[in-house]
């Protein structure tokens, strides 16, 4: 919205769970006024613009061309609207020929655009406070705190490490997991939180907003990613961004940004994530490399201004 804004445009935002058809959205458009439409996932937002009156274009999320693609019904839907929309943006060029082999006449529409990362912590953040707020002890000395951020539901795997970590934590205090972020998925938050109950050193903790996110990822050992599948995982490049290092499940999606024991750690197992953190730990060497290479990588091809361009010049295709 900012890099719309920015270019003159006036931009709505709106979130697609609240609408439930394409009557809804059209009946909007035509209330509003609006001139186009930019939807977030080709299912989840597509869908609400089948038959659009006004021109679109469609931004991949990661499930739809990865999950939602399998489900034949999902996949009639999806095809349809690429097949109305005026353009794509994929983040990754293996994102894009996923889909161009399942939608090949929509191939030469599909742009690439890796998403781009500008980070705000801010400078009021209580740390301690946080920490308090979770019982995590802030006065036993060294604290390895290590940040899972993601929406609680099912393909972002939160509780993957669950169980491991525990046993870590049981052999060494000083490490604890925070788990963080919006319950997507109500039913299985409420299994997160059980789960969690359960398990000494991991917490489920307090959504807090952006900034504030970001100045605890700054004070975290390390951020962590579990995910079943991603399409561009936004808090690893936030994590790249502000200097702290990545340790994320081994799939196309992670594998895309981060190189293995260079820009970031990837493991395959819970074991694996163990081993290579406690590597990290005892390695400050490698870990202040990873870390300096990661944010130059960040900075070379995650520029919010590229991003900013691009987007600008494919809403005027609208």
């Amino acid at each position: 919205r900012n890099h719309l804004h920015a270019a003159g445009h006036i931009c709505v935002l709106k979130d697609a769970f609240m609408y439930e058809s394409p009557t809804e959205i059209a009946n909007l458009t035509s209330t509003e006024k609006f001139d186009a439409a930019l939807a977030i996932h080709l299912y989840k937002g597509g869908r609400l613009l089948q038959g659009s009156r006004i021109p679109f274009g469609i931004i991949f999320g990661g499930t739809d061309v990865n999950e939602d693609i399998k489900c034949k019904e999902k996949h009639r839907v999806m095809g349809a609207v690429l097949g109305e929309a005026r353009f794509a943006v994929a983040f990754t060029v293996k994102m894009k020929e996923l889909a161009a082999a399942e939608w090949p006449d929509a191939r030469k529409k599909i742009y690439v655009q890796t998403q781009g990362i500008k980070t705000t912590p801010s400078d009021t953040f209580d740390w301690y406070r946080f920490l308090q707020n979770t019982d995590i002890p802030t006065d036993k000395g060294s604290l390895h705190m290590f940040l899972l951020i993601c929406g609680l539901r099912r393909v972002k795997d939160p509780l993957y490490l669950v169980d491991v970590f525990s046993d870590w934590h049981r052999k060494d205090p000083s490490v604890h997991l925070g788990i963080i972020g919006p319950a997507v998925d109500p039913l299985f938050t409420s299994e997160v939180k059980e789960k969690v109950k359960r398990a000494p050193g991991v917490h489920l903790l307090q959504e807090v907003p952006q900034d504030d996110l970001h100045a605890a990822m700054k004070r975290c050992f390390a951020v962590v990613n579990s995910s079943i599948s991603e399409g561009m995982s936004a808090a690893i490049l936030e994590a790249m961004d502000l200097d702290i290092p990545v340790l994320a499940r081994n799939i196309p999606g992670n594998a895309a940004i981060i190189k293995h024991k260079e820009t970031g750690l990837l493991f395959s197992d819970p074991q694996e994530f163990v081993v290579l953190s406690k590597s990290l730990m005892n390695n400050p060497i490698m870990e202040r490399e990873i870390v300096t290479r990661a944010k130059a990588y960040v900075k070379k091809y995650h520029s919010w201004e590229s991003e900013r361009k691009a987007y600008q010049n494919l809403v005027l295709r609208l």
